[in-house]
């Protein structure tokens, strides 16, 4: 467990869960203890424990795939509170979400808004959750390059999601992603500019690197 953000408003904190290495995060409004766990990886007594002292309120998904599920049944049990994903990923999800999020929607506790941001590509239900400059990102973007897609038509979807939702953010926004370390927006503009000024194979998907492939 890493705090990776701590203000007077929220502070958040990153635990790697899992077999597969995948981040969870947990957001906790300073003010009132309220607090959302997002994504459910695995470890479901260590998010738990953390959890004490705070009163949860939602249970959030990024989208369905098994690195990102594997507690999400053990949690969902012992705390009984909402879970919300996106319609179109909540075929593949253990538990039946109780909460559809669409693009645009506002997810509040305590005093904290989490702004829902649909970024279909890596899945078609992939959804990315903003609180002022704090952006938790799913799979949707990483260090140096988007998700990972398994058809041309996905990659061309992720890179729309990131050019419409993602982009259009303000340079200074920090992203914490699903896998791995934290990144700064405007690196990621800087690179997908570079990536957007070659030609590319039209086929091109799978892991897109924006500064070699």
């Amino acid at each position: 467990m890493s705090v990776i953000v701590k203000d007077d408003s929220i502070q958040i904190e990153r635990l790697n869960l899992g077999p597969f290495g995948t981040n969870s995060y947990l957001l906790i409004c300073q003010k009132t203890g309220a607090s959302v766990i997002v994504d459910a990886p695995g470890d479901a007594e260590k998010v738990l424990k953390r959890l004490e002292g705070t009163h949860p309120k939602y249970i959030l998904m990024t989208h369905n795939h098994m690195d990102h599920v594997d507690a999400l049944a053990a949690l969902k049990s012992a705390l009984n509170v909402p879970l919300a994903a996106h319609e179109d990923d909540a075929g593949g999800l253990p538990v039946k979400p109780e909460q559809f999020l669409n693009d645009g929607d506002t997810i509040s506790f305590g005093e904290i808004q989490l702004k829902v941001l649909h970024t279909p590509g890596h899945t078609p239900g992939s959804l990315c959750f903003l609180t002022g400059s704090y952006l938790i990102s799913g799979d949707t973007i990483f260090p140096g390059g988007p998700g990972k897609t398994w058809s041309p038509d996905d990659f061309k979807k992720i890179v729309e999601s990131l050019r419409n939702k993602i982009f259009t953010l303000p340079d200074e926004t920090q992203v914490y992603p699903g896998h791995g370390d934290a990144t700064v927006l405007k690196k990621e503009k800087h690179e997908f500019e570079a990536f957007s000024s070659k030609p590319h194979d039209p086929d091109l998907c799978g892991d897109v690197v924006w500064l070699s492939s």
